[in-house]
């Protein structure tokens, strides 16, 4: 196959032994290894200290903060994760995307205090330091906020990074205490069939989660990445909802409310609601649907020249695991299904890794996830279909980038 060019996908053996058409420079065969002595090796280095920082080379390495809304409440906003900038599955806790509503509360964790009450046989209240005595579970999930890539439902396309537009997505080992545990502890009334879970933020946000789902599934997290959580991850604790709607993952827990019926807070109907074609709001649609974007190549990097490379992104679904991720390079006209980086968890993002030989010409790459429950992503006609204009919640569709014949990236409707 040497010397023939196209646009397609490529078995990894191929690569490796057509070469790497030019990724390396060839050096004079008279080098020797004294030429090749790092500067670095020449001088002492830092000491130890006592937590660790990125490299200073990395430094352009950061959240992507958005402009604050409104004017009189400059905590509220959001920032994202620099997707495109990442590679892997986990997210650095530094680098977790944030969405607050009114700021970033200053908590300390010996005053804090969960109530569990409403619909119990008794209700309890905890400290945190009740809370790190009982057993402890692990799981790596998600948390995607609802809004996450809904500027791509803009008439016009916003030509700007991968993780400017998906990077409301990201993704933690979370370390607490089973939800079910201390629920069955207050006693369930047989009449509770919602919990409302509030958080201490200047906010008070607050969500009706129902009550069944939130016993099996919910987590109150303590720990990200295997230490305490961060303030503006919810410290010292917050609720983790696996594949739920990232605005129902309350921070700053302090009170779980059960009753036998959704409250309909502020942020479940005026915010959070999807208005339809036909005027009618979708309300507590929760849980969020299977999604992938390819990070690289996308809007921000230049494919230098004809040759060999890889297309790599992140699926994920709420319904579960993926199943598979499927690649195209002529906008669909042929799919190539893409390599998962194990392990493939439920709830989790996942890594797809696709060689392709790039012939030099234009090119529209997407890709397509489907989950283990059969969920496929939708195409963006077929999502806004089902919108009223306007609508930025749950926008899973698929992502399509035109690389040019100059190498150049930029984001299409297709």
């Amino acid at each position: 196959m040497a010397g023939k060019k196209n646009s397609g996908p490529l078995h990894r053996r191929h690569i490796l032994r057509a070469g790497l058409a030019g990724a390396g420079a060839a050096v004079s065969s008279g080098v020797v290894a004294a030429d090749f002595v790092p500067a670095a090796t020449q001088t002492p280095g830092k000491p130890m200290s006592t937590y660790g920082v990125p490299s200073p080379h990395e430094a352009n390495v950061q959240r992507i903060v958005g402009a604050a809304y409104p004017v009189a409440s400059p905590g509220t906003g959001s920032s994202r994760t620099p997707l495109h900038l990442l590679d892997g599955t986990i997210t650095p806790a530094g680098l977790h995307f944030e969405r607050h509503h009114n700021g970033i509360p200053d908590i300390d964790a010996s005053t804090h205090r969960l109530l569990i009450h409403g619909l119990v046989t008794r209700a309890l209240e905890f400290t945190v330091d009740e809370l790190l005595r009982y057993p402890r579970t692990s799981r790596i999930a998600f948390i995607e906020c609802a809004g996450n890539s809904g500027v791509n439902g803009a008439p016009q396309p916003p030509q700007t990074t991968a993780g400017a537009i998906h990077g409301l997505l990201s993704c933690s080992e979370w370390t607490g205490v089973k939800l079910g545990l201390l629920l069955d502890e207050a006693g369930i009334d047989s009449r509770a069939a919602w919990m409302i879970a509030e958080g201490s933020d200047a906010a008070s946000l607050s969500r009706s989660i129902p009550l069944a789902q939130a016993r099996e599934v919910g987590i109150l997290a303590l720990f990200q990445n295997g230490e305490r959580l961060r303030p503006e991850q919810g410290y010292p604790l917050r609720l983790l909802m696996p594949g739920w709607e990232g605005n129902l993952n309350i921070k700053w827990l302090h009170r779980i409310k059960l009753t036998d019926g959704p409250v309909h807070a502020r942020d479940e109907t005026s915010k959070y609601s999807q208005l339809q074609p036909n005027g009618i709001a979708r309300q507590f649609d929760l849980i969020m649907g299977a999604k992938s974007v390819i990070i690289r190549p996308s809007v921000g990097m230049t494919v230098p020249a004809a040759g060999f490379y890889e297309i790599s992104g992140l699926a994920w679904s709420g319904h579960g695991r993926i199943a598979k991720v499927e690649v195209t390079m002529n906008g669909g006209q042929t799919w190539k299904e893409a390599e998962l980086t194990g392990p493939v968890l439920p709830q989790a993002t996942c890594r797809f890794r696709l060689p392709w030989e790039w012939d030099g010409k234009a090119a529209l790459l997407q890709s397509r996830a489907t989950d283990e429950k059969g969920n496929t992503q939708p195409t963006r006609a077929a999502l806004m279909a089902q919108r009223a204009p306007g609508q930025i919640y749950h926008y899973n569709a698929i992502q399509s980038w035109q690389v040019m014949s100059d190498g150049a990236v930029r984001n299409v409707h297709v």
